[in-house]
Formats: C-alpha cells, structure tokens, sequence
C-alpha cells in the first residue's frame, strides 16, 4: 500500500501516497469500483470480492495465475464485470488488445526494439479506440451482442 509515512517507498510509488489509515490490499479494496490487478495469484480472494461496490470492474492480469479466476469473481459477484490476461478465457485483454498491434507497428518500421514511447503510444492508441463507436464490421463479426 502506498499510504503517507510508509517506511519502504521507492519515488515511482511516493507520488501516489495518500493520507489515509488504509494498510491493506484488503482493506483498500471496501467499496471499490474498479480492481486492475498485475500483481499475483489469488489476492483477489472471496471476502474481498463481497466487499466491492455494486457491478465492480475486474482485471485480474497476473500470469499466468490471475489474482481471481472469472469462474470465482462470477460466482461471487455475478454483477461483476471480470477480463484477465489469459488466453484460455474468452475475455482476455492485455494480449490481446496490445501486442499484436505494438509488435506489427515495430515490424513495419524496422525498429530494433520497443522503447517507453511506443508502448505509450500504443496505449493512447487503445485509449482513443474505446471512445469511439462500434463499426459495422466488429458488430457483424461478433452477432447476437448489443454494443
């Protein structure tokens, strides 16, 4: 937890200190909203998804064990919205959104590595999509789901 007065705190993690009595991942986690896990298996456990806010989001993305499998997170909380990074789940989305993308971007400019800046760029990139609508094309590959 990056909480004020923490003893170990790197810089990247001391410009997110808040002052607050929160000391735990579980207890950060009462009425939360949103849940973006890229740390490790099982954190997410059953007492933490019942004290979520109402249709909590769930990006469990550790691999290749997620914080909470989306059989358990539905189980749980079935108003939850759940999408790890495995590409066994129908609901993957690191990989998926990304790489692909990131790595034929490298490939067509001949660049020799992936650097900060192309990762922010591809992430921008993915941000800008999420805001726009739907094509004709992805609903006619996806049928029978109401974007």
């Amino acid at each position: 937890m990056c909480y004020e007065g923490r003893a170990r705190m790197n810089d990247y993690k001391a410009k997110y200190a808040r002052k607050t009595h929160v000391r735990t991942f579980d207890e950060a986690c009462v009425g939360a909203d949103v849940i973006i896990g890229v740390s490790a298996p099982g954190v997410v456990t059953e007492n933490v998804l019942k004290t979520l806010a109402n249709k909590p989001i769930i990006f469990a993305m550790a691999n290749p064990e997620p914080e909470v499998r989306p059989e358990i997170a539905k189980r749980v909380r079935p108003d939850c919205i759940i999408a790890t990074g495995r590409s066994d789940y129908p609901n993957q989305i690191n990989n998926v959104m990304c790489f692909p993308f990131l790595f034929r971007a490298t490939l067509d400019t001949r660049s020799t590595f992936i650097n900060e800046e192309m990762k922010m760029a591809a992430a921008m990139a993915l941000a800008n999509m999420a805001k726009k609508p739907v094509s004709d094309q992805v609903r006619k590959a996806i049928k029978g789901r109401d974007f």
